[in-house]
């Protein structure tokens, strides 16, 4: 646990998700099957509290992002969240849509990888939701949908027009968010949107070997890959550069660096601490 926490203890039980932890993997289930998983208020509030919340604690080296039943995520409810956004005054509204941005921005922020588990749909602000994480692992059901202009708004909500021209470019970012049609998973990994295609129903399991792979690995290393990765995007060469050797000087008085050198020297693989 961070040594600088407030008074707030850690949350037990969050009510809008599951979640349960192994071996340093974090796996964030959403639940509601009946309506693929669309999210409320709260399952937002929910999402942006538990990124804050690991990335305190410290013991999470890697986080599944999956979905139960038949698709990952539908998107904001109808009813739920579109339908009581009709009555907000502006205040409200603008409220509405931080809370959103910052669920993406915990995502892109939080220091361990996040590996998206998708099969069926991911629709709207699941869409989203996916296009933030690390890695995106889907099968062959997985169908992606940027469906902001299908219900009148701009297709770049929650930040789908900042990271999606980054992930497939900027021709097929335009086409998918203008006109919201849906992207098969074999389009998917044509275009790039995709990590890894893999066998019908395996996605959750594929997952959760790479989370694996990830949480047993050189951690500090991955964490100041993620971190490079998302403030380079806007930087010049010469920042870049500047960032990049500042990293390395920093991991290279770090014991992973010298645990390396040492497995090597005597033949056995490296035990990673994360520091």
């Amino acid at each position: 646990m961070s040594p600088f926490t407030g008074s707030a203890s850690p949350v037990e039980r969050w009510r809008h998700l599951r979640l349960t932890k192994q071996s340093h993997v974090a796996t964030v289930t959403l639940e509601r099957p009946a309506k693929v998983n669309a999210l409320t208020f709260g399952a937002y509030a929910d999402l942006r509290d538990l990124l804050a919340e690991l990335s305190r604690e410290g013991s999470v080296r890697a986080l599944v992002l999956g979905g139960q039943g038949r698709g990952f995520c539908s998107g904001s409810d109808v009813q739920e969240v579109i339908g009581a956004t009709l009555s907000m005054d502006a205040d409200e509204i603008r409220a509405f849509n931080r809370m959103t941005g910052q669920v993406v921005r915990a995502i892109r922020e939080c220091p361990f990888p996040v590996i998206a588990a998708v099969h069926g749909a991911a629709a709207g602000a699941g869409a989203v939701l996916a296009l933030a994480a690390d890695f995106r692992i889907a099968d062959p059901s997985a169908r992606f949908s940027f469906l902001f202009t299908k219900v009148g708004l701009s297709g770049g909500d929650m930040g789908a027009a900042y990271l999606l021209p980054r992930v497939v470019g900027l021709g097929h970012a335009t086409r998918l968010l203008m006109l919201g049609e849906p992207v098969c998973a074999q389009e998917a990994e044509r275009i790039g949107l995709l990590s890894q295609l893999v066998g019908e129903g395996e996605a959750d399991e594929r997952a959760a070997e790479l989370a694996l792979r990830l949480a047993q690995g050189p951690t500090l290393a991955y964490a100041q890959t993620k971190a490079q990765l998302t403030a380079e995007l806007d930087m010049p060469l010469a920042a870049a550069l500047e960032m990049g050797g500042a990293t390395q000087a920093f991991l290279m008085n770090g014991q992973d660096y010298n645990e390396y050198h040492a497995a090597f020297t005597e033949k056995r693989p490296p035990m990673w601490l994360g520091r």
